[in-house]
């Protein structure tokens, strides 16, 4: 699967040519989902390449003279099929049984910056970064909670010691957020007919981009019949209302909206959903993203391998294009307890999707995609006592900030005493998880806080206030391993007012208030 951000998905580095998509603006117009272009000639060329090999999908980067007409001929005379083009950024995807499909175009260089398979299986009618399984709430529970709870708060949020780490709790009693904000949850959809969750639910601003192309149609962004329910537990963190049931998120006020990139029956996250969820948000006005996970099927995408580098320069150019329309990317740092800012780091689980084999790769160079991209931000994840969470990777530069995302070792003074995360599952009940992919959402809150107050406020202005606003933490002495032991935190580093478990702090949602 896809990993998924209860932690979040594996880190990601520096974009590769980046710089291409301020000349891709002027490329010719083509649709969004246009059928494939040739001529008689191109379809003759097309019938001769060779279909021997597995159905892969693919993404193509044009380069910046380069015009969409031209790609998609020459994707059909190397015998693919274009699915979608993005004239706004430069990036096809297309799919093809050729095995050479992809050395063919790199070939073309006049047209072609960049071409890359998505995935290493052959394609079938995700991953998260959470850790572990959901623990359901009991009626039981429930009741026991609702009990507790005093004047003014959610029958649940007894439980809640996450919003009581970053203050939301306080922030509530000035400002819940703004339905003018919108919180897109790119993940593998969400339950929007939960009690908790259908008030704040954006339809307009909803769709499924499994397979590259926006389904917009009634539902299509529900989590699939046996699916997952990471979606649905990230958007109750975010935005589950005041409304009497249940639990509170950490902006109440705000609205939520799910683009569902996850692939049926394996939730893998591959690059073409990935690129047309950042897309759809940057055409419907989305504020905020949240991505807690890593895009399949490389933990980490080595820019040195032809088809890894295509899938950071096609991610890459739709952050920046969204981020360019007003929206901020938010993202876990994933579950792996690896140093993102180390010199070496070892990827046992890639390719997900077929075989993995042991590789040692170099953080700087090989990224966790989305989460090393510029203009994104990095989340790390906490406890209830403060410390890094056991499971939680982290890297002084690349972490950004810290939030709650749970840890089972480090026991909060609640009713069930449970370290995990509180917050909406599918079907209108309520299950703890622990993660990265849980800690995102409480930082894409706090984000959507800030830009109710700052309306006019710029993606990187509102990643500024986001570090200057954060509890500053520092390296602590000891924190837990995924024994439950305390070790010395000795792997801890600190600089320039930064740690590299924490970034810039532990945000904080009542400045965001105030």
């Amino acid at each position: 699967m896809a990993h998924l951000g209860s932690g979040r998905r594996h880190a990601l580095a520096v974009p590769v040519g980046l710089a291409l998509t301020a000349s891709l603006a002027f490329l010719p117009s083509v649709a969004a989902s246009a059928a494939p272009l040739g001529n008689t000639a191109d379809a003759a060329t097309a019938s001769k390449a060779d279909t021997t090999g597995p159905k892969l999908s693919y993404v193509a980067n044009l380069n910046s003279y380069a015009t969409v007409t031209a790609a998609k001929k020459a994707i059909e005379r190397a015998g693919g099929t274009v699915v979608t083009a993005y004239e706004e950024i430069g990036v096809v995807v297309a799919h093809s049984q050729n095995p050479d499909f992809a050395k063919q175009l790199r070939a073309q260089r006049g047209l072609f910056v960049s071409v890359g398979a998505t995935r290493t299986a052959p394609m079938q009618a995700v991953q998260t970064t959470e850790e572990g399984a959901t623990q359901r709430l009991s009626e039981a529970d429930a009741a026991k909670a609702a009990a507790q709870a005093q004047e003014g708060q959610e029958p649940l949020e007894s439980n809640q010691w996450d919003l009581r780490t970053i203050k939301a709790d306080e922030a509530h009693k000035i400002n819940d957020g703004s339905q003018d904000v919108t919180v897109g949850i790119i993940d593998t959809g969400v339950d929007d007919t939960h009690p908790d969750l259908a008030p704040n639910f954006s339809k307009e601003q909803s769709a499924n981009c499994v397979g590259g192309v926006a389904d917009t149609t009634e539902g299509a962004w529900r989590p699939y019949a046996d699916g997952s329910d990471h979606g649905t537990h990230v958007a109750g963190t975010i935005a589950a209302p005041r409304n009497g049931i249940g639990i509170s998120g950490v902006a109440p006020g705000v609205k939520i909206a799910a683009i569902k990139v996850s692939e049926p029956g394996t939730s893998l996250f591959y690059t073409e959903a990935v690129v047309c969820g950042f897309m759809f948000a940057a055409e419907k006005g989305i504020e905020v993203t949240n991505n807690s996970y890593y895009v399949d099927p490389w933990l980490y995408n080595c820019k040195a391998d032809d088809d890894q580098k295509a899938l950071v320069e096609a991610i890459g150019r739709a952050t920046k294009y969204a981020e360019r329309k007003g929206t901020l990317h938010v993202a876990s740092a994933g579950n792996s307890n690896h140093d993102l800012a180390g010199d070496s780091i070892l990827d046992d689980s890639s390719p997900n999707d077929t075989t993995p084999g042991p590789r040692t790769i170099d953080p700087k160079v090989c990224l966790d995609l989305p989460t090393q991209l510029p203009g994104v931000v990095t989340v790390s994840a906490t406890g209830d006592k403060g410390l890094r969470s056991y499971y939680s990777s982290y890297g002084l530069g690349v972490v950004d900030v810290a939030a709650p995302g749970g840890d089972k070792w480090q026991v909060p003074a609640t009713p069930d005493a449970n370290g995990r995360v509180l917050s909406t599952v599918p079907g209108g009940g309520y299950g703890y998880k622990q993660g990265t992919s849980m800690a995102a959402p409480h930082v894409a809150g706090v984000a959507a806080l800030l830009k109710s107050a700052h309306p006019s406020a710029t993606p990187s202005q509102i990643q500024a206030m986001l570090k200057g606003q954060a509890t500053k933490a520092s390296c602590p002495s000891q924190i837990y391993n995924s024994a439950g032991t305390l070790i010395d935190a000795t792997t801890c580093q600190s600089k320039w007012g930064q740690t590299g478990y924490y970034g810039y702090g532990v945000v904080d949602a009542l400045k965001a208030v105030k």
